[in-house]
């Protein structure tokens, strides 16, 4: 995260020498707002933006393409995509979010201090079996819809109607498009990202 803010704190130095036509050079055209300011928006388009949504795309197809059933059915019924894409956040294995207690609290029989770093599994709660009809089951035709991948309350994604407008397009684009679409290489060999929490593939080789 470092990293890439200081890319973007370059990435505003540059466009206040050499604007465009894009966000960035928008920003840097309002009086009064920091590089710093500029820097930490410009990271959370990209990284929220965009990352997370690429990810989510590669990890869905995976889990089509490993349910040739599932992905059969929606080819038959391209009007699932909705409930598809749907069903594919409920069920990915997201990341761990990386967070600091603000206060202290205990948690089940766990201490927690303030400031201290806490796993937010947050994905677990879209495989509890009080909520979910066999969680462990990719079905896009369910209805349990309510799943806990963008948050809720008033920490609820801001991104999440973007998001999900992306990936209902891409899911519909790739079954009407690649109806044949198919694994290239064995998928035991596809191999996880740990360079970054948004977790995702390394790559998907894929042919049709």
């Amino acid at each position: 995260m470092a990293e890439l803010f200081a890319y973007c704190l370059h990435l505003v130095g540059r466009k206040r020498r050499d604007p465009g036509d894009d966000v960035v050079s928008r920003l840097c055209a309002v009086v009064g707002v920091t590089d710093d300011e500029i820097a930490t928006h410009a990271m959370v388009l990209l990284f929220a933006g965009h990352e997370t949504s690429a990810v989510q795309i590669g990890v869905g197809v995976r889990m089509l393409l490993e349910n040739p059933a599932q992905w059969q059915l929606l080819r038959d019924r391209p009007e699932l995509v909705a409930t598809a894409a749907e069903e594919l956040l409920r069920a990915c294995d997201a990341s761990s979010l990386p967070r600091y207690a603000r206060h202290e609290l205990t948690i089940g029989d766990t201490d927690i201090a303030a400031g201290d770093l806490v796993l937010l599994g947050v994905a677990s709660a879209n495989h509890d079996r009080a909520a979910f009809t066999h969680p462990e089951q990719v079905d896009i035709t369910r209805q349990e819809s309510a799943h806990f991948l963008f948050g809720y309350g008033p920490r609820y994604c801001l991104g999440a109607p973007l998001a999900r407008l992306e990936l209902q397009v891409a899911f519909g684009q790739l079954v009407a498009r690649f109806p044949t679409l198919t694994f290239a290489v064995d998928p035991a060999t596809l191999r996880e990202r740990d360079d970054i929490f948004t977790g995702g593939l390394t790559a998907l080789p894929v042919r049709w």
